[in-house]
């Protein structure tokens, strides 16, 4: 599967609540199978359906973590439940997160440390994953972009006007922009 364009912050798909999905069939499966080569080719660890312009509750992930381990997935149709935040000041060691929809630019956000999720797979049976760490930071940015919300709507003041700033420099909150994994380099 080639790349899909990935829809920057601004285009409408991204800011609002997605729609569930009710067909599990060939279009849903060549979708998953082009995310994730849109995810590998950006690259990035986790990416969302309305990332791609398409109104659907499904995320795909592929993260390794500290021992090697691969954890890669689709979540359909995903719940999440989050632990309590522990209180402490985001911090560019811990939170730094970044977004293809925001390409280049990276903030630090105070997420949980822990993240129950529960979704459907693409043979339509339902799963949980107790996620800790980045993992659970992954889930947790990509269920919110089923949501309508990119990390940079969560951003604490000052980061939430440098994000504005960095938006407004690249003349990206309006509908029309996007990139191409392998094409373009909008993370520069």
């Amino acid at each position: 599967m080639a790349a899909l364009l990935i829809c920057i912050t601004g285009e409408p798909v991204l800011h609002r609540v997605a729609t569930p999905v009710l067909q599990f069939d060939d279009t849903l499966r060549e979708l998953v199978s082009s995310m994730f080569a849109t995810m590998e080719a950006a690259p990035g660890v986790g990416l969302a359906a309305p990332q791609v312009g398409v109104d659907a509750r499904v995320f795909v992930y592929d993260y390794t973590d500290d021992d090697d381990v691969q954890m890669r997935g689709v979540a359909i149709n995903p719940e999440l439940l989050i632990a309590p935040l522990t209180l402490r000041d985001a911090n560019d060691d811990d939170d730094l997160e970044g977004c293809l929809s925001v390409p280049g630019e990276r903030f630090a956000l105070r997420r949980s440390d822990r993240a129950l999720l529960r979704a459907t797979d693409l043979d339509g049976k339902q799963f949980e994953i107790d996620a800790h760490g980045w993992l659970a930071r992954i889930f947790q940015h990509e269920y919110d972009h089923l949501e309508g919300v990119l990390y940079v709507d969560r951003l604490a003041h000052p980061l939430d006007r440098a994000a504005a700033k960095a938006i407004r420099k690249r003349s990206w909150g309006s509908a029309g922009n996007s990139w191409l994994p392998g094409r373009d380099h909008l993370d520069d």
